[in-house]
């Protein structure tokens, strides 16, 4: 972190810029969304749906189906089951789409082939241990998006709560080579289900079909809490008590790998946007941090069941987590064929596409 003459640090100056590019002022922003939901209604026209969403049940893109319903889109949902969800995320999702009546799209990939995928990252100690299921939803709303000819996805991600994140945290969502190579080296089982955003499918997505991605929490007034409420109120949204927490995984993740072996509290990140946002004080975030970041009890139970499911003893894992964190970059990634291969330059679009819809 660098602080300037003034002590702001770089990341509320990154925070300023990205706010200053991607939110339309508040005079504008209304007419600015009206014309862009107009061009997703046009382009819809002789179409099942206008638009795609991704459903979690987390709070953002429950948000986004919501405003699609008031902005009268016909949108299908679209859902990554990676074997992880709380039975709160089930229950949200299905209340989610009922209420909002849309079609909902469930892919369910094989368990046994994504928990050998996961278990190589944990083994190969990378940090972006989340990568496997990210890089797995969009390339299941691409592959949707493709089938319905469906020209637009509707994106949960927003300057508002997710432009701070230091960039050695996470590793590039698309990248199918870091995985394929990770798995490779320490995976036991093929890839037959899991569904990777190969080359062909960035091609085919950017060339042929014009996808494009409209991260609309950026035109709206987006307070977290008073959000919180309206969906709790109009849709019966249920809370879980952190950001991603609707996956048992990432709650376990989050609140002991990382910190434990990484040394990353993500709430750090999470509630810095906040503040910078004029949503919270400096005062409310140290407040939070002060308490632990998992609940022992909760704590113990999703060990138990993380290890069991996926066929880990407690020793194995201990001895993983003493293992020296690697990055992403001791194995193949996709960024040197990027910058070799000038014919794959192309491809950088859906790659910032995927970087605009997917926040870690």
């Amino acid at each position: 972190m660098r602080f300037d003459d003034d002590g702001f640090c770089h990341y509320y100056q990154e925070y300023l810029d990205t706010a200053a590019k991607h939110l339309p002022s508040p005079e504008t922003r209304e007419a600015e969304l009206e014309r862009q939901i107009q061009q997703i209604k046009g382009d819809g026209k002789g179409r099942d749906y206008d638009c795609i969403v991704g459903v979690s049940g987390g709070v953002d893109s429950t948000y986004v189906a919501w405003l699609a319903k008031q902005h009268g889109l016909r949108t299908l949902c679209v859902h990554f089951d990676n074997g992880w969800n709380s039975e709160l995320a089930v229950e949200n999702i299905h209340s989610i789409v009922s209420k909002l009546d849309f079609d909902l799209f469930t892919y369910v990939v094989d368990w046994e082939e994504f928990r050998d995928v996961q278990l190589a990252f944990i083994k190969a100690s990378v940090v972006d241990i989340e990568l496997v299921t990210d890089h797995a939803i969009f390339a299941t709303l691409y592959r949707q998006a493709g089938k319905h000819d469906i020209r637009h996805i509707l994106s949960g991600t927003n300057v508002m709560t997710e432009t701070t994140l230091p960039p050695h945290w996470i590793h590039h969502k698309t990248d199918h080579v870091n995985i394929k190579a990770i798995h490779k080296r320490f995976g036991t089982r093929p890839m037959k289900t899991y569904p990777l955003m190969d080359w062909k499918v960035k091609k085919v997505l950017q060339m042929h079909k014009g996808l494009q991605a409209l991260s609309i929490l950026n035109y709206v007034p987006y307070n977290k809490a008073e959000v919180k409420q309206r969906i709790i109120d109009e849709l019966g949204w249920r809370d879980y008590g952190g950001k991603h927490y609707e996956s048992i995984f990432t709650r376990f993740y989050q609140g002991h790998i990382l910190p434990t072996k990484f040394g990353i509290d993500k709430r750090k990140a999470h509630l810095s946007d906040l503040i910078f946002a004029g949503q919270i004080t400096k005062e409310d975030a140290l407040a939070e941090l002060a308490q632990p970041i998992y609940d022992p009890a909760q704590e113990r139970i999703d060990r138990e069941f993380a290890l069991k499911k996926l066929g880990l003893t407690e020793a194995e894992f201990v001895n993983i987590m003493k293992q020296q964190p690697k990055s992403h970059y001791d194995f193949p990634t996709e960024r040197p064929l990027l910058e070799t291969y000038p014919i794959l330059k192309p491809l950088r679009w859906p790659i910032s596409l995927v970087r605009r819809v997917l926040s870690s």
